[in-house]
């Protein structure tokens, strides 16, 4: 058949375009082309490479067929590609006493904080610490109690806590172990291994002060809330009352879903930039006291021992202003000489971070880092910074700084402080270096 052209219309630059029908290997070509001429700064940059094969891309065998119906997997999964990118338990020789993998019940998983990007963890990716396993909890028994110094003993079941005003809010949790292989010998290689006890997401429930008020809390004479866990460490935590009337929440939903069982289904308790033990998951109680519990967990575990003499402090809560550069970072090996973006997240349990700044000499030179917005409070914040590697050895490493002027640490300076027998609140700088090879490892290890 004959193509009638209006004579009024530019003409066609050539008879595949006059057909309408173009070789898939032209269209390849004037494609590339024009990405290659608009690119040609960088590609004499180093960041593009110049197409040498003939056919520099071929259509991949993916598209020429047809993929996986819609909802093949009702639960959406990540690719099958990112296999790799999981949490892992913590390596045996510096996990708890009685540690049997894989079976033990008091241990944790790591956040691979290496493989993401951003401020927000993947609840798959959160990290876990449990101290008795993790429980299998009916949402429709489950039964939230709030009794002494209180006018109106109040019991809440689920359907009850989410019919009181809703709160989101995105903040952090940090185990107050997060990064004590650093103090013990220098273990772990990668950022998982050393740091990836911090994860960060999206909460939603209720402000513990609602519920308190809804009792009646007698103000005068309450001076700690008791929240107590409905695991089988039953674990007691003791909270301020400041605290608890602050930021506190009743959470029930984590970045848009319900919480996952690891994190505390159905229920669990928020206390934003304190240590994550204080955080109780499965929360089955709160009584409002004049006198701390002294549980367990807060005398002979999370107690901060400081001092020529080691003394224990109680209530040292906060978790302190900390970063960490997350690529390049230990475990990574960097392919070539040329552009590449530093990347990392920091943190305070204080409130927003104000600066980070990044060394590639070990601290004898800094450079000021972007921060990416949002920049919360008690939030993780990425920052990042454009670097050229020239193929000769470097020591990356950050520093922070938050809203109330601190800033964060070197480890010597941690133990000039607070002597050799602190364990937790481990928030020292991160060296990682670089050699020659592009091969990235932990600074920390002698």
């Amino acid at each position: 058949m004959t193509k009638n052209i209006d004579s009024s219309s530019p003409l066609p630059a050539n008879i595949e375009e006059q057909s309408g029908q173009i070789p898939e290997n032209v269209a390849r070509r004037r494609l590339l082309s024009g990405i290659v001429a608009s690119g040609s700064a960088l590609v004499m940059s180093g960041l593009f490479r110049q197409a040498e094969a003939a056919d520099p891309l071929p259509i991949p065998k993916w598209t020429k067929s047809l993929g996986e119906p819609v909802a093949a997997r009702p639960y959406g999964l990540p690719s099958p590609f990112e296999k790799a990118v999981i949490r892992r338990e913590s390596p045996a020789e510096f996990s708890p006493p009685g540690y049997v993998p894989p079976l033990s019940t008091s241990s944790w998983a790591l956040t691979p904080l290496q493989d993401l990007h951003g401020s927000i963890t993947p609840n798959g990716l959160f990290f876990e610490r449990h101290h008795g396993g993790l429980p299998t909890i009916d949402p429709a028994q489950h039964r939230l109690v709030i009794h002494g110094l209180v006018k109106r003993e109040l019991l809440f079941s689920m359907d009850d806590l989410t019919r009181f005003p809703a709160v989101s809010k995105f903040y952090f949790l940090e185990c107050s172990g997060n990064s004590d292989t650093s103090l013990e010998g220098n273990h772990g290689q990668t950022a998982q291994d050393v740091h990836g006890l911090v994860s960060c997401a999206q909460w939603t429930g209720v402000m513990l002060s609602t519920l308190l008020r809804e009792a009646g809390i007698d103000i005068d004479k309450a001076r700690y809330i008791l929240a107590e866990g409905a695991d089988g460490a039953a674990m007691l935590r003791t909270i301020p009352i400041s605290r608890a009337m602050d930021d506190c929440m009743i959470v029930y939903a984590q970045n848009g879903e319900r919480l996952r069982p690891e994190q505390g289904y159905p229920i669990r308790l928020l206390v934003p930039g304190c240590e994550g033990n204080i955080n109780v998951k499965w929360l089955r109680r709160l009584e409002v006291s004049d006198i701390p519990a002294f549980s367990r967990e807060e005398t002979s575990k999370y107690t901060d021992l400081t001092g020529p003499d080691g003394i224990a402090h109680k209530s040292s809560l906060f978790m302190e202003a900390k970063s960490l550069i997350t690529f390049p970072s230990g475990g990574h090996e960097l392919p070539e000489a040329g552009h590449y973006e530093i990347r990392g997240i920091a943190w305070s349990g204080r409130g927003k971070i104000t600066g980070v700044d990044v060394s590639v000499d070990g601290g004898k030179n800094w450079q000021p880092a972007n921060l990416a917005e949002p920049v919360l409070a008690k939030c993780l914040t990425s920052f990042t910074l454009p670097w050229r590697w020239d193929k000769s050895s470097a020591t990356l490493i950050s520093r922070a700084r938050d809203e109330t002027g601190y800033v964060q640490p070197y480890l010597e300076q941690l133990f000039k402080a607070r002597g050799k027998f602190f364990v937790y609140h481990n928030n020292a700088m991160q060296p990682w270096r670089i050699d020659g090879n592009g091969k990235v490892t932990n600074g920390n290890r002698g």
